[in-house]
């Protein structure tokens, strides 16, 4: 990765409105309106995309990249599955700079997104035959929500974090999707007090503290800095990156409260050559309120156990002293499956392209944006800037 420092950036986004349940269009059809309007903002001509990488979805879980590139009329040189749960999106963008960088293609168009319908149904690909399964599975151990509060109760319990300083990053989230009209919360505003009133799910996580789920699909297209300068838009220049997974399921992780957020974001400053104290803006994943302060703690913008202090003495919102989440996080804006981490990523180029509008942050040059997958199991951090 350390020749990826300024060799491409990221050209144009595409991205659906979230909705509650997407129940008459199918996933590849969602993620294929996103991948037309990442080209069309990218300003490039179709037959430039030369590179495209997908993920897994259902009904497409073969010969995904053929089964796109035939949807959409493509023929590329370099194609590629990502499978980092949330942390994808992230990981297709240093993937895609890296393709650039060597050679293999010139302009690469990345894909994520979900439906979500009011009928759920169950996996029905073969049983599978893990740890997790065999040993975990028939004890309760079944989503995400049971880790997370796994992870939150140790950390109040190491390092005495109130449940008001989690709540504040709920509240200031929302603050940020009121500001942005395409979030699913758009224009309703929430409190401390809304937060700890809410019913609690898994203690000691409160509802409003849980992602909402909801269906869309969010593209970008990376294209060679030189080329990206002379597009419409302004270059969100891929300066760093750094990837790290150690576990699947929390049960095989080193710690509860020290997570692989901390490589991967050392790797990615490293890289990048850009310091902690230059970042302007951190989009970090948020499935949950704890997700927030730890990744913020082990991406070395505080020290370990310090979280709740720094989010009791920063302002996260858009126009505060730490942004975070300007998009208002999937916590706001809503998580369309994987995509749901795409957005971290498609939120910091809008905001260093200077196309965020009333949210927009002032003078921001580098953006510090993160990807996790799993509960806390696979971590990717990027630094994104305005000039190579």
């Amino acid at each position: 990765m350390d020749s990826l420092r300024g060799k491409a950036a990221i050209a144009g986004v595409g991205e659906l409105k979230p909705e509650r349940f997407t129940e008459e269009v199918t996933t590849p059809q969602l993620v294929v309106d996103a991948g037309l309007r990442a080209i069309e903002d990218a300003g490039i001509a179709y037959d430039e995309i030369d590179g495209l990488l997908v993920h897994s979805m259902a009904g497409t879980t073969m010969f995904v990249p053929a089964t796109f590139a035939e949807m959409l009329g493509l023929r590329v040189r370099f194609a590629e599955v990502v499978d980092l749960g949330g942390a994808t999106g992230a990981g297709m963008a240093w993937r895609a700079a890296a393709a650039i960088a060597s050679g293999l293609c010139t302009t690469c168009l990345c894909l994520t997104g979900a439906r979500r319908s009011k009928r759920r149904s169950g996996w029905s690909g073969p049983p599978e035959r893990t740890a997790y399964s065999e040993f975990e599975v028939p004890y309760g151990a079944i989503g995400a929500n049971y880790g997370y509060a796994q992870i939150a109760m140790r950390y109040m319990y190491e390092y005495k974090l109130l449940p008001e300083q989690l709540a504040k990053i709920a509240v200031q989230q929302r603050d940020n999707a009121c500001a942005n009209p395409n979030a699913i919360f758009y224009g309703q505003p929430i409190t401390i007090d809304d937060v700890l009133s809410s019913p609690v799910i898994v203690d000691p996580l409160h509802m409003l503290e849980i992602v909402m789920p909801v269906g869309g699909a969010a593209a970008f297209v990376v294209t060679d800095a030189a080329r990206a300068a002379s597009l419409p838009n302004r270059p969100a220049y891929i300066l760093g990156a750094g990837e790290y997974l150690g576990h699947k399921t929390l049960t095989y992780a080193d710690s509860l409260t020290d997570t692989p957020a901390r490589p991967a974001a050392d790797r990615a400053f490293e890289t990048s050559g850009v310091t902690r104290d230059r970042i302007g803006l951190a989009s970090v994943y948020d499935c949950y309120t704890i997700t927030v302060l730890v990744t913020l703690e082990d991406a070395g913008f505080c020290a370990k156990g310090e979280g709740g202090a720094f989010v009791d003495d920063h302002d996260l919102r858009y126009n505060g002293t730490f942004p975070v989440n300007t998009h208002g996080g999937q916590l706001s804006y809503g998580q369309a499956g994987i995509a749901g981490g795409t957005s971290h990523l498609t939120e910091a180029v809008r905001q260093i392209q200077q196309r965020a509008g009333d949210r927009q942050v002032r003078d921001l040059e580098f953006a510090f944006v993160n990807g996790n997958g799993g509960t806390m199991s696979e971590q990717v951090a990027l630094i994104l800037g305005t000039n190579p």
